[in-house]
């Protein structure tokens, strides 16, 4: 068992590190004030081979796979949730098509994706149906060779900069069995972007409602059989929740380091407070927290690269990381006290950062759900 990143691993986070420390750290704050998102980031995370780590070299990707992908994830979590996220976003329907696309869709769709020259979105939320996602009513009529959409989808990220959308529509009766897969292009009429969520962190990242009234899309872009879609979204979800979690280690990783750097600067009592057992103490959880989060994502992924059953252990990785970063940047507002309260630290914005990462990709009370079905089933520990 080796602990150390492979050489292709230390390459990608030193180039995902310098491009982050050029591009994403000066304007961070900034951005997060205004709620701006530039594409261009991500087309020059494209440039470096970062936006498809996990697509085959065929397909205009790295032909690596997520134990490298989460190492890059992380380097740019640690500047902006918000651009990472992005960058696993767009990955979502790489990943759906690699593994479920038909040719004509995968050489169409995941080469600009993966290059970074499109940005891609995943919708599936509606106002009735979040965690229960297979109540989704927006529905999906054959007409010819055509279907007809006609709903709304909320909580989509970036749909407003995204020129793929994979996006989930009844086709059939109620429950999880009624739904398909569809493949939909910018600017396709009948799709409209309703509002914009305001929201308490992720700025960057805009929030879009989807509306769609009498929506054609081409029966070729269908992703897998009819009825197929819920098991496709859940596929994803599934890899999805490996990289949420290496989102949040990188969100956990800049709160400790500047909570460790303010330890050692701050005088009190004639001291650094960093001196003060109670001060160690926080700083000691938190380190071992990070250590022990970063252990379960990295099994995730090593499971995942190998083939082997997944799920269960990325809903661990991803509770287990997120319920950390929430307590991580937490904590290091409190050992910076009213400074940490300000925006002259980014602990607060990570703080913020760190709580929707509890909620997005399934939120933990339903990874403990799964988790707990696991274990109910399982006979030797």
């Amino acid at each position: 068992m080796n602990f150390e990143l492979t050489p292709v691993q230390s390459e990608l986070r030193e180039l995902a590190r310098r491009f982050v420390k050029k591009n994403i750290w000066p304007i961070v704050e900034h951005d997060e004030e205004t709620g701006t998102f530039r594409p261009e980031i991500i087309a020059g995370l494209g440039e470096l081979g970062l936006t498809g780590i996990p697509v085959p070299e065929a397909l205009g990707g790295a032909g690596l796979g997520y134990q490298e992908y989460i190492v890059a994830l992380e380097e740019i979590a640690r500047a902006s949730a918000a651009y990472a996220i992005s960058v696993a976003v767009t990955g979502l329907p790489q990943v759906i098509l690699t593994e479920g696309g038909t040719d004509a869709q995968k050489s169409k769709y995941i080469p600009p994706l993966a290059s970074g020259k499109a940005i891609g979105s995943f919708s599936l939320s509606e106002a009735s149906s979040g965690s229960d996602a297979g109540s989704l009513r927006t529905t999906a009529r054959l007409d010819g060779s055509h279907y007809i959409l006609n709903g709304t989808k909320l909580w989509t990220t970036q749909a407003d900069s995204a020129s793929t959308i994979l996006l989930m529509a009844r086709t059939g009766g109620p429950g999880p069995k009624g739904i398909s897969a569809f493949i939909l292009e910018k600017d396709t009429p009948g799709l409209r972007m309703g509002k914009r969520e305001k929201k308490m962190g992720l700025h960057i990242s805009h929030t879009m409602e989807c509306v769609l009234e009498n929506v054609r899309v081409p029966i070729e872009n269908r992703v897998g059989a009819e009825g197929a879609g819920f098991q496709v979204a859940m596929n994803a979800l599934y890899a999805g929740r490996i990289t949420i979690a290496a989102v949040a280690l990188g969100v956990a990783a800049t709160a400790l380091e500047t909570a460790a750097h303010h330890s050692r600067e701050r005088q009190q009592f004639g001291r650094p407070i960093g001196e003060l057992q109670g001060v160690q103490f926080m700083l000691a959880d938190m380190a071992t927290s990070l250590d022990s989060a970063r252990l379960l994502v990295q099994r995730a992924a090593w499971l995942k690269d190998n083939g082997l059953p997944f799920a269960t252990e990325a809903s661990m990785a991803k509770l287990a990381a997120t319920d950390m970063a929430m307590q991580v940047t937490t904590d290091a507002v409190q050992i910076l006290g009213g400074s940490g309260y300000t925006q002259d630290f980014p602990v607060e914005r990570l703080m913020r950062e760190a709580k929707v990462l509890q909620i997005v990709e399934g939120t933990n009370q339903v990874q403990r759900m799964i988790i707990g079905r696991a274990v109910h089933q399982q006979k030797e520990f």
